[in-house]
């Protein structure tokens, strides 16, 4: 069944579409907003999710300190429309990119994170380039295996090295705790920190992340801010975490149904270009269905998405328009060139995705 909305997105902007709904978007920025404040916290939210200025000025405007980026380029495009605090959660490489983390440092207060001595010694190019003492902190690997240094021995002497660099200050510190191993960063932490302070060193940053950590909000003693991204859309993985709710996720894809070769199967007109292959750590299938969410989109090729409708007590037909919570809406968005954005049953316009596709 085709709603009276599914209709007309799919007759003004054809399918598939990504439709946000803009009182959920408004809705999810007043909640976390307020979760932050309520533990005294910060909220640097990361706009990899989102990657729209518009977006970003608005959750700037519902208190957020400042906010967090991946890539250079994403920062680029949030100083070019008038952001002014930004982290780049990321670490940074090479004469090229220095030259342009000078120049942005120009436009905007910047902090940068590092793990490593190669990438601090690259940084006072930046910092020279600009004139101005560039904010580096540590990035802390507490448990999930993936960048940031080990033990908080190695953060230390990051540190110092930073503090030791001409151009550069030591921050203080970033870390994505895994959701159950806040007590391990905790312990990280505090040694940490008692290191940089026996050199003379104060941690002023103490930034932790993302949105599955909603539900430990706070549970650091020490730190200043936090980095969620996701929840300004959530999706089929925020749900699993328990940090969302279906009527939390703001963010569709409209899809046709253009074929039902068989009683069980059908196609849809999204596949591994619009949902991605992301299976959100292990979820069942590409996507929910919200007008039939036994059906599973099993598999894609590029432009086709398979649906098993052996489980499904409802069959779609051909024509249907039907909406799509995707499993990880972060790159999905990032497929996007802009989104259609809703207010109920109202078509209010579309949003340029603006620093899509930056791969640097």
């Amino acid at each position: 069944m085709t709603t009276p909305l599914a209709a007309r997105i799919a007759r003004e902007y054809g399918t598939p579409a990504a439709v946000i709904d803009m009182d959920r978007v408004e809705r999810n920025i007043a909640r976390v907003q307020a979760a932050c404040d309520k533990v005294g916290l910060a909220n640097r939210p990361h706009i990899k999710t989102h990657k729209s200025p518009m977006l970003a000025r608005l959750q700037i405007e519902a208190g957020a300190k400042g906010i967090t980026c991946q890539k250079l380029g994403e920062a680029e495009v949030m100083a070019g429309a008038g952001i002014d605090d930004i982290l780049i959660s990321y670490n940074l490489l090479g004469e090229e990119k220095m030259a342009r983390l000078g120049a942005l440092q120009l436009k905007a207060n910047m902090t940068v994170a590092a793990d490593n001595p190669v990438v601090i010694a690259g940084l006072p190019q930046a910092a020279a380039a600009s004139g101005r003492p560039l904010s580096v902190v540590v990035e802390c690997d507490t448990g999930r295996k993936r960048a940031g240094v080990e033990t908080p021995a190695e953060a230390v002497e990051l540190a110092r090295q930073i503090a030791a660099s001409k151009g550069l200050t030591f921050g203080g510190f970033m870390l994505y705790p895994t959701e159950s191993g806040w007590s391990d960063a905790q312990k990280f932490y505090d040694e940490a920190l008692a290191g940089v302070r026996a050199h003379g060193l104060t941690a002023s940053m103490v930034s932790t992340g993302g949105t599955p950590n909603l539900k430990n909000l706070g549970k650091l003693n020490g730190a200043t801010e936090h980095r969620p991204g996701t929840y300004i859309y959530n999706d089929r993985m925020q749900v699993a975490a328990g940090v969302a709710t279906w009527d939390d996720c703001a963010l569709n894809i409209y899809s046709t149904v253009v074929s039902r070769a068989g009683p069980d199967r059908g196609i849809l007109d999204a596949g591994s270009k619009t949902l991605t292959s992301d299976t959100g750590g292990g979820l069942e299938g590409h996507g929910l269905i919200l007008e039939h969410p036994e059906a599973r989109i099993a598999r894609f090729a590029e432009e086709h998405g398979f649906l098993d409708l052996t489980r499904s007590n409802t069959r779609p037909n051909i024509g249907d328009v039907v909406r799509i919570v995707p499993n990880h809406v972060c790159v999905v968005v990032n497929m996007m060139d802009e989104v259609v954005m809703v207010r109920g049953e109202e078509i209010v316009g579309t949003l340029p995705i603006s620093a899509r596709g930056k791969l640097r």
